[in-house]
């Protein structure tokens, strides 16, 4: 499947600049808006705010910015010990209400729209699985987008992002709450805000409770995240 065949409209956006990095990663975003709003945000030169994809509930994808080109999507953020996150990002936007609109579950036309187009930048960057990020993970101190009911298995399923690990010892892997942000940040995390980076990981990793508590299973589900990475099973 071709790029134009993924792309069913092409709007430029004015805000962006050139990368001063290569691509390395992914960011999925809500739009907190309806679709109509967000496009025209997205390419109003004084909001200075931009991604490179938008798609719509209904799974029309938008471009806005190309791929080689810096969009400015991700503010203040860090991942793995990158800090200018836009310059080393492709950022995606779904169109959606967001927790102060009502928040529900993605649409599946949308999820449906993102998993090719995510293949396709995927390969073309080869970008690791550990590098599909939420907004949240990169910015826990700032966003919740695009939260806890994104399909993220749907996307592990297509080998697109790390799958939840399914097999955990509820024993306790860390030696203590502080052994344990030091291992959030070996896996990517900022971890300035202690009680936000651990809702961001929840939000993530086990979203039926997010109440920012490091607890056996949080611990066991980053140790085996860990494990896997650095085995290379999930890249």
């Amino acid at each position: 499947m071709t790029e134009d065949e993924l792309v069913q409209r092409e709007i430029p956006s004015p805000n962006w600049n050139e990368r001063t990095g290569a691509i390395a990663m992914v960011v999925l975003h809500y739009t907190e808006m309806p679709f109509d709003a967000a496009l025209a945000r997205l390419t109003d030169p004084a909001a200075e705010v931009s991604a490179h994809y938008l798609i719509s509930e209904a799974g029309e994808v938008t471009r806005l910015v190309a791929e080689d080109k810096r969009a400015w999507h991700a503010g203040a953020s860090f991942w793995r010990g990158i800090r200018n996150v836009n310059s080393a990002s492709i950022g995606i936007e779904l169109e959606h209400p967001g927790h102060a609109g009502g928040y529900r579950p993605f649409a599946p036309a949308q999820i449906d729209a993102l998993l090719p187009l995510l293949a396709r930048i995927v390969q073309a960057h080869d970008i690791p699985r550990a590098n599909v990020v939420a907004h949240s993970d990169v910015a826990p101190t700032r966003k919740i987008d695009p939260g806890e009911l994104f399909p993220w298995d749907r996307l592990a399923a297509h080998r697109l992002c790390l799958p939840r690990p399914d097999r955990l010892d509820l024993g306790d892997p860390f030696d203590n709450d502080g052994a344990f942000m030091l291992a959030l940040e070996r896996f990517g995390y900022d971890i300035t805000d202690s009680h936000k980076v651990v809702e961001a990981f929840q939000r993530r990793w086990r979203p039926e409770r997010i109440d920012g508590i490091v607890d056996g299973e949080i611990r066991a589900i980053l140790f085996q995240l860990l494990v896997d990475r650095d085995r290379g099973h999930t890249r």
